[in-house]
């Protein structure tokens, strides 16, 4: 089946509706109206924000109250069709997917990348990974029936989504579990290949590596697991060592979709884009987010920034103009550190004046961080939301 273009509109189609695709979209449709024909394709029936994963696995809301159906959008000019990409011809700007193929004047890859759990020998047998929804829903009831123990929070590969959230998990669930009365009794011990917790901000570095000895939480840098032995409950390390374990708490490998991989995109993983407008080698093909090789964290404030930039310059191109607008590698991440208290990392990537500074922790950016998100629903799916309810 093809589906093809309607009338005399030029065609835009976005595959992928996370942060970059949704911005995107917005932004052309706020641009355009009915004047385009702006195609959102995803495989998923909605939304999930990556800080909701952890309010989820922790007891602060429910998996019903984070998810944002894409059939709320409602926006001129735009249609979402849920279905699974099967293949991608850039240089035809074709994509054939299981409701059909869709040609476009612009295409849009905002994929994110996909985590590879069995990539991992012994992870799907004796581990837990909470990177995707699916993984922390259910992780949900793994840390709910968690009796205490030694518990190891691992990144499995580097680079990967929101470098904060696995600090972030550690002092949750320091937290929930000096609730139940578990915490004398467990250790929580953090494994990553990174010198400091969060690389870009040293700031933030600090404040996390202060928190976590005053919680005695044990900090292991520049170490990575790459097996478990579900039989023995030990993890292994690449320098040799072992780590023994009674909960296992996964980051998985993370790698560029499949339809990706093998449309002949990639270099090294991922999708080489020009820095400043994030077109590809293949005019009117652009990449934005997690699977792009920009040079910023793979994290949706990030991709939402990369969106803002590659919508001008898919709007010039429907013009027949140029567009200036440059990226700047600017992006605000929250970080959780337990007691209702949030911290902002302030960071700028590109340019002469690289940052990456820490305000906070304070319960005022708790609230902030509440206004982040429940601005991006209004925004994206017309509706009033926040990420922790009243009742909760």
């Amino acid at each position: 089946m093809s589906v093809e273009q309607s009338g005399d509109r030029p065609r835009v189609v976005v595959l992928g509706a996370g942060f970059g695709g949704l911005e995107l979209t917005t932004r052309l449709s706020e641009e355009f109206g009915e004047d385009i024909d702006l195609v959102l394709i995803d495989q998923s029936d909605a939304f999930v924000f990556g800080f909701s994963k952890l309010d989820v696995m922790f007891g602060r809301t429910t998996p019903g109250a984070v998810r944002h159906p894409y059939a709320d959008i409602v926006k001129p000019g735009v249609r979402f069709v849920q279905s699974t990409i099967r293949t991608i011809d850039p240089e035809t700007r074709r994509v054939q997917t299981d409701a059909g193929e869709f040609a476009a004047d612009a295409l849009v890859l905002a994929l994110g990348a996909d985590l590879d759990p069995a990539a991992t020998p012994g992870l799907a047998e004796g581990g837990h990974e909470f990177y995707t929804v699916p993984g922390a829903f259910a992780a949900r009831d793994v840390i709910d029936r968690f009796e205490g123990g030694r518990v190891i929070i691992g990144v499995l590969s580097t680079p990967f989504k929101c470098p904060p959230a696995p600090s972030e998990t550690a002092l949750l669930l320091h937290e929930h579990l000096a609730t139940r009365g578990l915490r004398d009794g467990s250790t929580i011990s953090l494994v990553m290949n990174f010198g400091r917790p969060i690389p870009p901000s040293p700031s933030a570095s600090v404040a996390l590596l202060e928190a976590f000895t005053e919680r005695g939480i044990d900090w292991h840098p520049s170490r990575e697991v790459y097996e478990l032995d579900p039989a023995r409950k030990v993890a292994l390390l690449r320098d040799g060592d072992e780590m023994p374990y009674d909960l296992f708490l996964a980051v998985p490998l993370h790698r560029a979709p499949r339809v990706v991989l093998e449309s002949g995109l990639t270099e090294d993983g991922w999708i080489p884009v020009d820095s400043l407008s994030f077109e590809t080698a293949h005019p009117g093909v652009f990449a934005i987010g997690d699977v792009a090789a920009v040079g910023t964290p793979r994290a949706g404030v990030f991709a939402e920034g990369h969106a803002a930039v590659a919508a001008e310059h898919v709007a010039a191109r429907l013009r027949g103009t140029t567009s200036s607008a440059q990226y700047g590698g600017h992006g605000v991440c929250y970080v959780e550190f337990g007691g209702d208290e949030v911290g902002m990392v302030d960071v700028t990537f590109f340019g002469d004046q690289r940052t990456g500074e820490l305000i906070g922790p304070s319960a005022e950016l708790a609230a902030d961080k509440d206004r982040f998100g429940s601005s991006r629903a209004r925004r994206w799916f017309a509706r009033d939301w926040h990420a922790i309810p009243a009742s909760a």
